[in-house]
């Protein structure tokens, strides 16, 4: 028996899956690293940081392993998208990792829309410029680290430095490319025009491959380090929301996943580049050869639910604080809940909005928030539904992943509240299988990421949830409300912004 590793770079922690050639995952580990806030909006990380638990986390996974290290045949990566890591001529790092949820950088984003113009820039990249984005971080130390900026050499997205720290090569895929605002999504090629536009040298830009392309094979110090072999084979993997579809296996028109980790994508495959949703989703090359995907993003998704548990339930664990809920009916008793505590994406652009409770009374207990907390986060990705549906998108099944298809309770409620069946898989490791799946058909274990998908058992189905017809009218009725919350609140938090320090 041959096997693979599926590495996932998160934002709080590495995940590594060992997979058999069946698709069942033999062992998994975790190693999670801090994150690094010294002001308000800013998140950072240090890559070594990435580096060093990953190469802990395989000798880890290694020396577990009951068989010949021989046999794990390579490495597919997936990672968050849209960090910044800045490289001098040595390679060598010049500053901390900029990650996804950092919002310091609403000025580049203004000069993007100046230099480049709002029509050209969807035109070429098929997407906004948000403050998450790659671009805007390049920008952001152009104008307020020159110092740094001269010496950048290249710049790489995290899974890519992960990946380079490990074969000493150079790479991006176009999945995770598509997410720098610097790629011709249509063309699979970096933009010149808009790197001249802005003072770039396009010369910065990695060189693209295919995610399941090979890139090489681990270094003696990497195998010397975890204990695999010296011929360890090394692809390029993607970034995660597209490993995450892969691994959910989102492979054809009209298939579609719920993914509710420390963010939330609902995310639904598209066969060609010719749907345009103006920037009201992310349009994005898939980690399928010459497919696509458009997404809504949440940004604090799972991070509400987290942020909950570890302000009011610090000495539970999930299970136990979800459990809770199961017997609170269906709206909190009056109670709502916006996921905004980091800003929002989808389907409002504000960095500066935040999170309410509405309708709070002295009846409410501890459930009745926790309640409301899982039912913001749904109704806000039921958001990017909406738009999906609204452009002419048929949607009535709904594969859900992450921490949001560990609980009963709150499947039935994305069912009922996204009117849809929902499907369990046999496990909701999406981005590391799809990282896995990648690695697979990359080696020749498969002729296509669809056999693969039909092959591996962790992709069967394992249970659907059906939408309850009174549940639905019920939170068709909440919904409604949901909505008008962020245009209530948006003047009041842009004044509050001044007093956050």
């Amino acid at each position: 028996m041959k096997y693979m590793i599926g590495i996932d770079l998160g934002t709080s922690a590495v995940k590594l899956l060992l997979v058999n050639q069946k698709g069942e995952v033999i062992k998994e580990i975790s190693k999670s690293y801090p994150l690094i806030q010294e002001k308000p909006g800013h998140s950072e990380q240090e890559p070594e940081a990435w580096v060093d638990q990953t190469i802990a986390g395989v000798a880890d996974l290694v020396r577990q392993f009951d068989g010949n290290p021989a046999d794990i045949q390579g490495i597919g990566f997936s990672g968050q998208m849209h960090g910044l890591v800045l490289l001098d001529e040595h390679h060598q790092l010049l500053k901390n990792a900029i990650l996804w949820n950092d919002t310091r950088t609403t000025e580049e984003c203004h000069e993007i829309y100046s230099r480049v113009g709002r029509e050209r820039l969807l035109a070429i990249t098929k997407n906004e410029a948000l403050e998450g984005f790659t671009l805007p971080k390049i920008l952001w130390v152009k104008n307020n680290e020159p110092h740094i900026f001269e010496r950048v050499k290249t710049f790489l997205l995290p899974k890519d430095y992960l990946r380079y720290r490990l074969t000493g090569n150079l790479h991006t895929d176009y999945s995770d490319a598509a997410g720098t605002l610097l790629l011709d999504v249509h063309k699979k090629s970096w933009s010149k025009e808009i790197c001249d536009l802005l003072d770039l040298d396009i010369a910065i830009c990695p060189p693209l491959v295919e995610s399941h392309e090979r890139v090489g094979a681990i270094t003696a110090e990497i195998a010397k380090a975890t204990g695999l072999s010296t011929d360890t084979i090394v692809f390029a993997g993607g970034a995660d929301n597209a490993c995450g579809a892969i691994g959910a296996g989102i492979l054809e028109e009209g298939m579609t996943m719920a993914s509710i980790g420390t963010s939330g994508v609902l995310l639904t495959y598209e066969g060609n580049g010719d749907k345009d949703f103006q920037g009201k989703v992310h349009f994005f090359n898939h980690g399928v050869q010459d497919a696509f995907y458009s997404m809504g993003v949440t940004l604090a998704a799972g991070h509400s639910l987290t942020w909950f548990k570890d302000k009011f339930a610090q000495d539970e664990n999930f299970n136990d604080l979800l459990a809770e809920t199961a017997d609170v009916p269906i709206g909190a008793q009056g109670l709502l809940f916006t996921p905004y505590i980091v800003g929002e994406r989808t389907p409002h652009v504000d960095a500066a909005i935040r999170g309410s409770f509405i309708g709070m009374d002295r009846s409410h207990e501890r459930k009745h928030f926790a309640r409301a907390v899982i039912e913001g986060i749904t109704f806000s990705l039921n958001e990017s539904l909406e738009i999906f549906r609204d452009h002419g998108k048929r949607i009535d099944t709904i594969i859900s992943i992450g921490g949001g298809a560990k609980n009963e309770t709150w499947l039935q409620m994305q069912a009922d509240v996204f009117d849809a069946k929902v499907v369990k898989l046999q496990s909701e490791q999406g981005p590391g299988m799809g990282a896995a799946m990648l690695a697979a058909y990359g080696a020749g274990w498969f002729s296509s990421l669809k056999q693969c998908a039909d092959t591996f058992e962790s992709l069967q189905v394992q249970k659907i949830y059906f939408p309850m017809k009174e549940h639905v009218d019920s939170y068709k009725k909440l919904f409604r409300l949901y909505k008008q919350i962020y245009t209530a609140t948006r003047s009041l938090n842009q004044e509050l912004a001044a007093f956050r320090k």
